[in-house]
């Protein structure tokens, strides 16, 4: 996100802000700027009397406002942070600062409501603090006091949940960014088996990275043996030997599920057999097929393109319509619909025929 880059960056510059407030359902860059402001906006020695860690559940406004409006000890700055800040009662307003209580309230014409505390303290914030309130998966209401007192003169960040077909791309520029390398291949089997949390991702990274001298490449092998995803039986390499029609290798994979089935479950492989397929279809109406304008279309990685080719060879429209037939039919029955006593890796065996027959 470039809002979080140009945040670090100023805060590596040492350029503070008074008031951080860091929302959004992505957790992980809202804990990678509170991190790094914990760890380094203070010299070590600064922080034993300057730094004051807070939790939205122990706490209230005026606790918050009060630690905000001290004064640094032998220090140009101190830090207050905020943690689990969504837990903030007065933190749930609606656009004019009245919660549920005092909408309560408003109907037996009590009227009149407390201020909130923060609004104050963001018109006239503590020059030498830097307070940071860590407001996870959710935002506050963009139409009240406080939104619009943060939006003047300090930093507001409404992070959101990246897209599955971008996590290929974070994960190579993560893997970059640590000075390391990796391949479209390995980056797609991470985001397809650790799924949109970004904190997950990474740090499953920085375990590869342990054993890795800098500039070194991650491996199918490095992930294999530090993360347990089979290089092998994967449903990466699942989908490669149904887009060649390879019946041996689809079958010994889709076995290896069966036989692992809390490794594989059958929900997974359906969603990216869903979605697989569902790009085989887009290629087939895609008006330009050269290589790079069908990744753009597909929202892949280039190096992917030529599955995708192949599949369509081998699935045509007609086909492709009969496949999500079968696999709408196998969801229903992974969650016992039609289905009396089979187990889930008999019905992804049985699904894996019909898509190759």
């Amino acid at each position: 996100m470039k809002e979080v880059t140009q945040i670090l960056t100023d805060l590596k510059r040492k350029i503070f802000k008074p008031v951080y407030f860091l929302s959004g359902e992505e957790a992980y860059y809202i804990d990678l700027i509170s991190d790094y402001i914990e760890k380094n906006a203070l010299d070590e020695s600064e922080q034993e009397f300057n730094q004051t860690i807070l939790y939205g559940k122990d706490v209230d406004l005026n606790t918050i406002i009060s630690a905000a409006k001290r004064f640094p000890m032998m220090s140009e700055h101190q830090v207050v942070i905020v943690k689990e800040a969504q837990n903030l009662k007065e933190l749930g307003k609606t656009s004019d600062g009245d919660d549920e209580t005092k909408k309560a309230e408003s109907k037996t014409k009590k009227s009149q409501s407390v201020p909130n505390p923060l609004v104050g303290y963001l018109q006239q914030p503590q020059p030498s603090t830097i307070l940071v309130f860590c407001y996870k998966y959710k935002t506050i209401d963009k139409r009240s006091v406080v939104y619009k007192s943060l939006q003047k003169n300090h930093i507001f960040l409404e992070t959101k949940k990246m897209y599955d077909n971008q996590l290929p791309e974070w994960i190579t520029s993560f893997v970059i960014e640590k000075k390391y390398k990796i391949g479209p291949k390995v980056s797609t089997l991470l985001a397809e088996y650790l799924g949109n949390d970004l904190s997950k991702i990474a740090n499953e990274l920085e375990k590869l990275f342990i054993n890795l001298k800098v500039g070194e490449e991650i491996t199918a092998d490095a992930v294999q043996d530090n993360i347990g995803i089979s290089k092998e039986f994967n449903v990466f390499e699942l989908q490669d030997a149904l887009a060649k029609k390879d019946v041996l290798k689809a079958n010994r994979i889709i076995y290896y599920f069966a036989a692992n089935e809390k490794d594989n479950p059958a929900v997974m492989t359906l969603s990216l057999l869903y979605s697989y397929f569902s790009k085989v279809l887009i290629y087939h109406f895609a008006p330009d097929k050269s290589k790079f304008a069908v990744a753009q279309t597909l929202g892949v990685n280039p190096f992917f393109v030529d599955s995708y080719v192949r599949a369509a060879q081998n699935y045509n429209t007609a086909k492709l319509k009969t496949i999500f037939a079968e696999l709408k039919d196998y969801d229903l029955k992974t969650k016992g619909v039609n289905n009396i006593g089979v187990t889930n890796g008999e019905l992804m065996k049985e699904l894996i025929f019909k898509i190759l027959h």
